[in-house]
Order: structure tokens, then sequence, then C-alpha cells
């Protein structure tokens, strides 16, 4: 007679059940140990990199999935009526390994397709074009099935979770893992989607941002240096990182909880959302020139920075020069 073993707890679970968000005084103790450790040197001393990665962990147990998800107006998105054409050129524009799918609004999230099923779709459908050399070889699709619609190819479309916005960020990567499904949708107490969540969104949160071949630098693209006192920049680029690059604080300590992105702050600043072409001059002295914005939401700023006001002795070298 065998005797069953009872099921390893994941590193997961046990994280989640020792920092839970009841054991605020363990994480501060944590905390701490690690502060005490960074001052001592020596090869056991525990790196800078190490350091903000366990702090990570330890806030991620706070973390809730609205607090991560990408918003309702930043999702894109294909419908299922969409030709297989279209889809194609969404893949190619979006840079995303997976698509959600919807019926007839947002509202309606059926599932996504993978971009690995649309290539394996596209080989399958596709006859291998003549050419002289192998190196030119390539898929001749017929036009009528990049016609086709998503809806005539459903078995391409793969399951989504669907979560509640309270839902703790611990939990869902958990379901993730067993689940082995990637991407969450999130929806609202009337069954409305709020967002979208990854699996990259939640373990970049303890890693970090992870940058693939084809991101850039600069956060991924969201801010654009044009010359020393000019940047474009994304209005999803977040107030802390803006904060750290020009050594301002945008928002006071009270009002930190009313924004989180640039976009966020400029609404702040003018009560409402501001149009294409206005100036708004912060405190700190950074001017913001909306490039882009629609009745709902900005998306793209030029700041402008004051250059330094040059010294007293410069102006005295210059006049006696």
């Amino acid at each position: 007679m065998t005797t069953m073993q009872p099921p390893k707890r994941s590193i997961l679970n046990r994280i989640k059940n020792r920092i839970a968000p009841g054991n605020a005084d363990l994480r501060e103790s944590l905390e701490g140990v690690m502060d005490s450790h960074a001052g001592k040197s020596g090869e056991e001393s525990m790196n800078a990199d190490a350091r903000s990665m366990m702090r990570n962990v330890l806030g991620f147990s706070e973390l809730r999935v609205d607090d991560l998800m990408v918003p309702r107006v930043n999702i894109v998105a294909e419908e299922e009526t969409a030709t297989m054409r279209g889809l194609l050129s969404q893949f190619i524009e979006a840079n995303h390994s997976r698509l959600p799918i919807y019926r007839d609004s947002l509202d309606d999230i059926v599932g996504m397709i993978h971009v690995k099923d649309y290539l394996k779709w596209m080989t399958s459908k596709g006859s291998k074009a003549k050419s002289k050399t192998a190196a030119e070889a390539g898929i001749s699709l017929p036009a009528k099935e990049l016609s086709s619609t998503i809806k005539q190819h459903s078995s391409m479309i793969r399951d989504v979770l669907y979560v509640p916005p309270s839902m703790p960020a611990s939990d869902l990567l958990i379901k993730m893992k067993a689940s082995h499904i990637h991407l969450a949708v999130v929806v609202d107490e009337y069954g409305g989607t709020d967002g979208l969540v990854s699996l990259e969104d939640l373990v970049e949160e303890i890693i970090g941002d992870i940058a693939d071949e084809h991101d850039t630098d600069d956060e991924h693209g969201m801010l654009r240096k044009q010359d020393d006192v000019t940047y474009v920049a994304n209005a999803l680029i977040s107030i802390a990182t803006l904060d750290e690059m020009f050594k301002v604080d945008l928002l006071p300590d009270d009002q930190e909880d009313e924004a989180d992105t640039l976009g966020g702050l400029v609404f702040e600043m003018a009560g409402r959302v501001p149009s294409r072409g206005e100036l708004l001059k912060h405190p700190s002295g950074l001017e913001f020139e909306i490039l882009e914005a629609d009745p709902r939401r900005v998306k793209r700023v030029r700041i402008h920075i004051k250059p330094p006001k040059p010294d007293a002795d410069t102006l005295d070298d210059e006049g006696e020069g």
C-alpha cells in the first residue's frame, strides 16, 4: 500500500502566505534586515538588483489586479468579423504576440489569438512561392483565405481568464501558472471590460521591465530626446520616471494618489483633457506641450526644460572677454 504524499506548495504560495497583506510587521522586519545587510561589505552582501527584486516581492502581495492592468482605452484588440489580412496588420502594428478578440464591443471579449497560431494557419493554407533562390522563397496565400473572417477560424481563438479588479495580483499569478493561460480580462461588477493583464505585466512588477529585441531605449520608447532642452514623451510614461530623470517633484506628497502617468498629471493641471497645442507650465519649471490628444485622453506630450541660468562668474568672464 502506497502512501500519498501531500502536494508540495509552490514558492508563489509560500511567499503569498508568509507575506500576506496582514503581515506588515514581517515585511518591515525583512526590509530592515535588507537595509542593514546593504551596508556590509564582502562577497555575501546582497547587490542592489537583488535588494530591489526582494523589495518588489515584498510589495507584490499588496497589489491588486487593477494596479497593474492595461486600461480599457489602451487595449489593442480585433473584432471577430475582421479579416485575417486585417488581423495580420494588427499584429504587425501593435507588435504584440497575443491579441484579444471581441464580439461587437470590448465588453464581450471572447478570447485571444496567439501570433504562433496565426503563423501555423498561414503555413497550412499557403503554398510555397516560386523563386530562383532558396533565400527568396516565401509563402503565397490565396486572396480568399486572407479575406476570410476571424470568426470562420474560431478554433484558433484561445481562452482568456476573467478576473475582478480587486483580485490580488499574487492570486492571478498563481492562477495563470496553474491554467497555462497568460492573458486575463479585468471585468467590472456589470460585466464590462476594465482592462487587461498579461503574465509579463505581473512578472515585470517583481523583476523590472523586460525589454525584448523590438523594444527601444528610454523606457521602451516612452521618451525620446529631441535636443538638450526638449523631449517627446508618451503620455503613459510614469511620473516617477520623469521625477528621477529631471530631478523634480511633479506631484506633492498629498497629491501622489491623484495621478501615476504624465497623461494623468496634465489632466490634473488643466482640470480637463487638454487640447492639442495647449501649453501647461509646471511649478518645477517644466512646460508640457500637448502634441496629440483626443476627447478622452492625452497621447503624446513635448516636455520643455528651462536651460540653466549662467552663474555670476560666467557672466563676468564673458563681460571681460
